[in-house]
């Protein structure tokens, strides 16, 4: 978008096919709604506002205009939405995110209602919930909004990923999540055998593998994304510390590729879980394995 400093105020609609045009030619999957919300983070209206606006002629102001040139360019190099908006939507919430953070994704929502789930179920009166490798504190800060009832630990080692998740942390001011930076191998002995749930979406690309999407491959953290030869090693780490870490009959909750619920299910019968079961996610994709202590 080639926006003078003498621009007057343009057709919102306009403008949005202008941005779409370029993010289509960028190869961006849906060019109109990532269009929409640079334009809503620029405005402050939510896409249902804007839409309004397109439909009722609305004009976007020159300075607008100006302010949201730069965005596009960056969408159009493939910068991931979040690191431009700052914002990554997660379930109910909004968390910030940027640049050495893993952004959390649509299909980790399903994973997390798992662990929700097991939470509600949970039989203790305040049942513990333990995230390793938190990353922005997505699946922590879900876990402890949406029961109230449970006490939440996670757990990040990434000094860069630690600033947001410090930052969501404050942010969201749940009273009843706990965070902690440490290696997750060492982490939080208290608990050993007191936890009801432990989840994880740890880092399970083998080093050899290519991410196809430039949003991953070019911003995400390598930290979040290779898991050693086999994308395994981190998976290994997380069985281990989660059997010293749940009860009997706590639940374990793994995200991984869609093609490692075969291994990771041999991986955690080896080390003497139970009830080991895959979960395919709406795309009908294997996407979690959960197994009982």
């Amino acid at each position: 978008m080639n926006v003078s400093a003498n621009d007057t105020a343009r057709p919102l609609r306009e403008i949005r096919d202008a941005a779409a045009a370029a993010l289509g030619s960028a190869g961006i999957l849906d060019p109109e709604i990532d269009a929409e919300l640079l334009i809503g983070h620029v405005t402050g209206r939510s896409r249902g506002e804007l839409q309004a606006g397109i439909v009722m002629d609305a004009e976007l102001s020159a300075a607008d205009v100006a302010a949201l040139a730069p965005l596009v360019e960056r969408r159009a190099r493939r910068e991931p939405l979040q690191h431009i908006t700052g914002l990554a939507p997660f379930r109910s919430l909004e968390l910030a995110v940027g640049p050495g953070v893993f952004v959390p994704r649509p299909e980790t929502e399903q994973v997390a209602q798992i662990a929700i789930d097991a939470l509600h179920a949970a039989a203790a009166p305040s049942p513990i919930g333990v995230d390793l490798g938190t990353g922005s504190g997505a699946i922590a800060l879900a876990m402890a909004t949406e029961v109230p009832r449970a006490r939440i630990w996670a757990v990040e080692n990434s000094p860069e990923a630690f600033v947001w998740t410090s930052r969501n942390f404050r942010e969201m001011d749940a009273g009843n999540a706990t965070l902690q930076f440490a290696d997750l191998a060492d982490a939080l002995h208290e608990l050993d055998g007191s936890v009801s749930v432990v989840i994880s979406n740890p880092p399970y690309i083998p080093l050899a593998a290519i991410p196809r999407d430039p949003e991953v491959r070019l911003f995400d953290p390598e930290h979040a994304l290779y898991g050693g030869e086999d994308g395994l090693d981190v998976v290994r780490h997380v069985s281990q510390t989660a059997l010293r870490l749940l009860h009997q009959g706590g639940t374990l909750v793994i995200e991984h590729g869609e093609l490692q619920a075969a291994e990771i299910a041999a991986l955690l019968e080896a080390d003497g879980w139970r009830a080991v079961a895959s979960h395919r996610d709406f795309t009908t994709r294997d996407r979690a394995t959960t197994a009982l202590r």
